[in-house]
């Protein structure tokens, strides 16, 4: 039975935005951990499973390319099922994928994470939307919050998962079965916005002939920057502790040096969104930012490990990280009218974006080796550094995805 059509951003009425926003904090807290928990867990892998570099980087791609497979059908399911119960549903394939992974050797530990990864993109796709919706005139500060968070929860996996398997006695298996804990935690939270699943679908929508967001020059540029910006980030995740051990750091001085590039993010996790929100075009923080990267990659090929370089350009490398995501993050709401609009090129963006950012991993343990050395394949880094500048320019520039139109989308609600 149809209810009366509301505006997108309306939220039914005894709907309680602080409490769901805790309960989307709570997602965001898995949005990354379960990745950034196994990179530094490879060696140890790899004693029960003996593999070579390039197997090891398809396990940190295997999450990538479910983003990509499944992506583009997230916003057509949001439409028919409705955000809430999606998420939901996604929740319960990452509890059960996180559970897979650490039994029954190398093979469900492939179906594991690539059970994570599916459950994940889903979730990565539909956040914007519903931030949108909910949160129509905080879309800025909301990002930060999320964004914030997803980032607290990727360094702290990423810096405490080696202890918790050496030191805390958990080994590798403990140790992934850890991170875990949080998305039950958040399954069993999200099932008090059930209540509250909206079924919204287009009953019209005044566009030109044609008009498609796979159409659109801008949301193409969108795409392939957030694209460039996730091959950066998990390329390094899975394989900076690699290389700054071949530099002469420690196993455990490399993992807290990801960390430190994680943790160096946070400030600009929060800020960059409400900066972004209040400017009319987001070219200069572009320019900051790849300048940064490129900054920052420069001293790790040329810097020969010392510590003190190492620290100041990854957290050179982890600001532009920051800014970089937080700016894709923002792109899907700047450069859209609607919640559907931002969930359609959210969807396009993780979809094309992640299969480019997918082949970053592999290819980067593929060049190490055949050249055996690090600097050839950095120099791949540094390439897609430089063309996140012209993606950038583009996406940063004020327009929208589609050109103007007679009304918004009038959205029926269920």
């Amino acid at each position: 039975m149809n209810r009366t059509l509301q505006p997108a951003g309306m939220s039914t009425p005894l709907r309680n935005p602080a409490f769901l926003l805790f309960c989307i904090l709570f997602v965001s807290f898995n949005m990354r951990s379960p990745i950034t928990g196994l990179s530094p867990l490879l060696d140890l892998i790899r004693g029960d499973f003996p593999i070579s570099n390039t197997m090891a980087g398809f396990l940190t791609t295997i999450p990538l390319l479910a983003f990509a497979l499944l992506s583009p059908f997230v916003a057509k399911l949001a439409g028919s099922y409705g955000m809430e119960k999606i998420i939901f549903f996604s929740l319960i394939v990452l509890v059960i994928g996180g559970w897979l992974r650490p039994f029954g050797g190398l093979t469900l530990l492939i179906l594991g994470t690539f059970l994570t990864g599916l459950a994940i993109a889903v979730v990565n796709v539909i956040l914007p939307g519903l931030i949108k919706r909910e949160f129509p005139h905080r879309i800025g500060i909301m990002t930060s919050i999320y964004s914030i968070c997803t980032n607290v929860f990727a360094a702290l996996a990423s810096a405490v998962s080696l202890p918790l398997a050496m030191n805390g006695g958990l080994g590798w298996k403990g140790s992934i079965l850890t991170w875990t804990v949080l998305g039950t935690a958040a399954l069993l939270f999200w099932t008090t916005q059930l209540r509250h699943n909206r079924v919204a679908r287009l009953a019209k929508r005044t566009q030109r002939a044609g008009e498609s967001v796979w159409r659109s020059p801008l949301a193409w540029k969108i795409t392939f920057f957030m694209g460039m910006q996730s091959l950066i980030f998990y390329v390094s995740i899975a394989w900076l502790p690699d290389i700054l051990q071949q530099q002469g750091l420690t196993r455990l001085q490399a993992g807290y040096m990801l960390s430190l590039m994680q943790f160096s993010m946070l400030p600009f996790n929060f800020l960059v969104p409400i900066l972004a929100a209040r400017l009319a075009t987001q070219r200069l923080l572009v320019l900051v930012t790849v300048a940064l990267y490129l900054l920052g990659l420069a001293g790790l090929i040329f810097g020969g490990g010392h510590i003190v370089l190492v620290a100041i350009c990854l957290i050179l490398i982890g600001i532009a990280g920051a800014a970089s995501f937080s700016l894709s993050m923002m792109f899907f709401n700047l450069r859209t009218r609607t919640p559907e609009q931002a969930t359609e090129v959210s969807g396009m963006a993780q979809s094309i974006g992640y299969l480019l950012a997918a082949c970053g991993p592999t290819l980067f343990g593929i060049l190490h080796d055949v050249s055996n050395s690090w600097t050839i394949p950095l120099l791949l880094l540094v390439v897609a550094a430089a063309s996140l500048l012209y993606t950038g320019l583009g996406a940063g520039s004020p327009g929208y995805i589609y050109p103007a139109t007679s009304k918004d989308n009038e959205i029926q609600v269920k």
